[in-house]
């Protein structure tokens, strides 16, 4: 048996995939673990329903059982019983997750760039093969909290199969929010993520993508991006009724908590959703404005949209995301000084003012031409000042 663990761990053999995720009719849960026969897991179901009411939205139950799922392919691999699982199996995990590819980042395309290489435009990097260190971790708390709910109920293993940092635990348990976080040691297994600052679109750059929209729907839903800072998902989903054509608002529900709340837009963004309005037609005041240009009439969705602006990447070489345009727009606002970042942190509706807090910085092609203009100033030349002799100051300190 303990061969295949190390067989895992250095990349020798490869999981199966069995099993898959199931999207049902009932509530609690929306998503089931499947196993290679079709049956449901049960101990899965249980896990993903206590979930679901414990008020969580249905894409995090849906992610939750993809984490399962990872889990139960290498128990059944290993043939180890859900409920007789130690940290062994835990290790074989990571050391599977660290050398595997991930199925999602597979490319279809032989001319795609290089994955882990870097934009050679934008300065960032394309995604790598395997799994991203912040995906296994999500993937250790998750199975810890598969095994602390069936713990709770007198099922499961009698020790949690995932290590944890106790101390680190009981810290945050009482921390004040608005504190800095303090800094503990990782668990064991845990992976290290590195930290990164938000990647915000140069003016010169976003001009160029905002060139490359060939529609005024794409046009709309860009400008309305960058002047709102909504996520992805929260503006696909506006409807005519949320749009406040004349104090220039829109209402979007925010991730997370289902709340409706307001966020300020430019009034050059609503000029063009005005007319790309005209010209598609209005939708019924409940159904989302942005719609599909092909085929039948159905709301755009993320992937769509996303598609729009892969096809502007193409054309411009760049490698910027959806979510490079809230950095943006967070950007903007963060270091406009007629903002204060309390004020920044509402429009943005971020839970933490420190989040908020990351996007006062320096831009590098701010750095570019500050460092342009300090190469090109000329030298300080030095003077003696009047009334003293040169001959003196070179005796004293040298010509």
């Amino acid at each position: 048996m303990q061969h295949l663990h190390r067989a895992l761990i250095e990349g020798r053999v490869d999981v199966p995939r069995m099993g898959r995720i199931a999207e049902v009719d009932t509530s609690y849960p929306r998503y089931v673990v499947l196993d290679d026969a079709g049956a449901c897991l049960e101990p899965a179901v249980q896990y993903l329903r206590d979930l679901a009411l414990s008020d969580n939205r249905p894409l995090t139950c849906r992610s939750y059982a993809f984490d399962l799922l990872r889990w139960f392919r290498v128990l059944w691999f290993l043939e180890v019983p859900w409920h007789r699982a130690t940290e062994a199996e835990t290790g074989a995990l990571v050391g599977w997750l660290r050398v595997a590819a991930n199925p999602q980042r597979r490319r279809h395309n032989s001319d795609a760039p290089r994955p882990g290489s870097v934009n050679g435009r934008t300065g960032k990097s394309y995604l790598r093969v395997g799994y991203a260190p912040s995906t296994i971790n999500h993937n250790l708390t998750v199975i810890s909290s598969f095994y602390a709910f069936h713990g709770h109920h007198g099922r499961g293993p009698v020790d949690n199969p995932v290590p944890e940092a106790s101390a680190r635990r009981q810290a945050l348990a009482h921390r004040d929010p608005d504190a800095i976080p303090p800094v503990f040691r990782r668990a064991r297994l845990r992976q290290r993520v590195p930290k990164t600052e938000p990647r915000a679109i140069p003016d010169a750059m976003w001009d160029e993508l905002f060139a490359a929209m060939n529609h005024d729907r794409d046009r709309a839903a860009v400008l309305l991006y960058v002047s709102s800072g909504a996520r992805a998902s929260e503006l696909l989903g506006v409807t005519p009724a949320d749009i406040n054509w004349s104090r220039q608002l829109i209402h979007v529900v925010t991730k997370g908590s289902d709340e409706r709340e307001p966020v300020p837009v430019s009034p050059q963004a609503l000029v063009i959703l005005a007319a790309y309005l005209d010209s598609a037609g209005m939708p019924p005041a409940h159904e989302p404005v942005f719609r599909t240009r092909r085929g039948p009439d159905k709301p755009l969705s993320y992937w769509a949209m996303r598609r729009v602006i892969q096809r502007a990447n193409e054309k411009l070489g760049t490698n910027w995301t959806l979510h490079d345009i809230r950095h943006t727009a967070a950007n903007r606002m963060a270091n406009d000084p007629a903002l204060t970042l309390p004020q920044v942190r509402v429009i943005l509706r971020h839970s933490d003012l420190t989040t908020t807090g990351r996007y006062l910085n320096a831009r590098v092609e701010e750095l570019f031409d500050a460092l342009q203009a300090h190469y090109n100033r000329p030298r300080v030349q030095q003077t003696v000042a009047p009334g003293y002799d040169p001959e003196d100051f070179k005796a004293v300190f040298g010509g």
